[in-house]
């Protein structure tokens, strides 16, 4: 086919993106089974609620580890097929779940809950796979475009714990099991989508990224070429930034609702402010993604840090309860987003595209880590002095988000060039 026939990148983004974001949107309707219905049926199977954060942590667990696998089958087969396999890990983990609640197995909950996190793997990695669809140019909007595709799942998944309890029961299973029958179907369809993708010759979800060595001979990817590209100070400050921005959020939002309880407010009332944190988490990803096209992603992320800091200030001198918490949890949900779109752009155009599937697999790791320390540090802190004293660490960790942003300088992305030869000037000039 001539040059002039060939469609151009802005051509292939249009035809691509939108499939790639409505699989990630049926994708996500199965994040409810893990998130909302996993702590109900480790309470029912244990008899009580010391379990039932036991399945939660099992799947972030499960996500990391399913993000180095995603990403080390992407260096070799390209990111289609590597997505293809975090949701098909998926489906195998909703099946053994499923199986657990029939047996009322809570070690086989566990063990479904660490496959199930293959799955959420892939919905969030997909990010990266759009901001490779969109190119120097339109990376962050197409990022942002898949990541408010999550909003979807996130918002009507657990709306579907009633309707699918119901089928569940119909065909003789436990009614807990319906957002798991569900989960199943989701990570199928998104995992069928993003195949054919990748089969319809989208050049960015196929092939393995090679990089280049001297001679000219093209290899696989290396531990030590990938450290050398994570030096920067570009992706340390995305790694901050992703890792910080998790961390606070997480911790907060561990206590939050507690907290809602403790002040007299009945679950209806939780449930909203949840409600409006988690859009506000997702909700303004097309335009934060715009933004970060057109004033760089450091910027945004930044933004972000400064949200913390007031989310944090606004649980200083006193306790806040009903509207005021609501506030807060919407500050902290819209830093959250500022912070992941900004982090997650300025990763992908810092690191050359050989080594970015692990770059970014660090980076869902460090995000992973960072909500598996928040959560249990943020009772201890609560213990010790309080919400105000949670509030204050937010603030400060915050700071340190945006010291780290604001700091270090923002560079253009890889050239075509670049991209061509596969490397890249953070592998010839390792200082920088």
């Amino acid at each position: 086919m001539s040059r002039s026939r060939r469609p151009s990148q802005p051509a292939r983004a249009r035809r691509a993106l939108p499939p790639l974001a409505a699989a990630t949107a049926v994708g996500s309707l199965g994040l409810a089974a893990g998130g909302t219905a996993a702590a109900l049926l480790a309470v029912s199977m244990t008899g009580g609620e010391a379990a039932a954060g036991l399945p939660l942590g099992a799947l972030a667990a499960g996500q990391a580890a399913a993000s180095l696998l995603v990403a080390r089958v992407t260096g070799r087969a390209g990111r289609g097929a590597g997505l293809v396999l975090g949701y098909g890990i998926g489906v195998l983990g909703a099946l053994v779940v499923v199986a657990a609640a029939t047996q009322g197995s809570f070690p086989a909950l566990l063990a479904g809950s660490v496959l199930l996190g293959g799955a959420n793997a892939a919905i969030f990695l997909s990010r990266y796979a759009a901001a490779d669809i969109g190119g120097p140019a339109a990376g962050g909007r197409a990022l942002g475009t898949v990541l408010f595709a999550t909003t979807a799942g996130t918002v009507a998944g657990p709306a579907l714990l009633v309707p699918t309890g119901r089928l569940a029961q119909a065909l003789g299973l436990p009614r807990l099991a319906g957002l798991y029958l569900v989960a199943v179907v989701a990570f199928a369809a998104a995992a069928l989508v993003v195949a054919g993708l990748s089969r319809s010759g989208v050049p960015e979800l196929r092939g393995g990224p090679r990089v280049a060595t001297a001679g000219g001979n093209r290899q696989p990817q290396g531990r030590g070429q990938l450290a050398v590209a994570l030096r920067p100070a570009p992706v340390r400050a995305a790694l901050l930034v992703l890792g910080g921005t998790n961390l606070v959020m997480m911790a907060i939002m561990a206590v939050a609702p507690v907290h809602l309880m403790a002040h007299g407010h009945d679950l209806g009332f939780v449930g909203l402010a949840v409600s409006v944190h988690v859009l506000a988490m997702f909700a303004p990803s097309p335009v934060t993604g715009r933004l970060a096209d057109r004033l760089g992603p450091a910027t945004v992320a930044a933004a972000g840090a400064v949200l913390l800091i007031l989310a944090g200030l606004g649980g200083l001198g006193h306790d806040p309860g009903g509207s005021a918490m609501v506030a807060l949890l919407f500050v902290l949900g819209l830093g959250w987003n500022c912070g992941v779109v900004g982090g997650s752009a300025l990763l992908a155009a810092s690191v050359p595209p050989a080594l970015r599937p692990r770059s970014e697999a660090v980076g869902e790791a460090s995000m992973g880590l960072a909500a598996a320390a928040g959560a249990p540090a943020a009772g201890i802190l609560v213990a010790v002095g309080g919400f105000t004293t949670l509030c204050l660490a937010g603030s400060l960790v915050g700071a340190a988000i945006f010291a780290g942003a604001r700091r270090r300088t923002w560079r253009r992305p890889h050239r075509a060039e670049d991209e061509r030869s596969g490397t890249s000037r953070a592998l010839r000039d390792p200082a920088r």
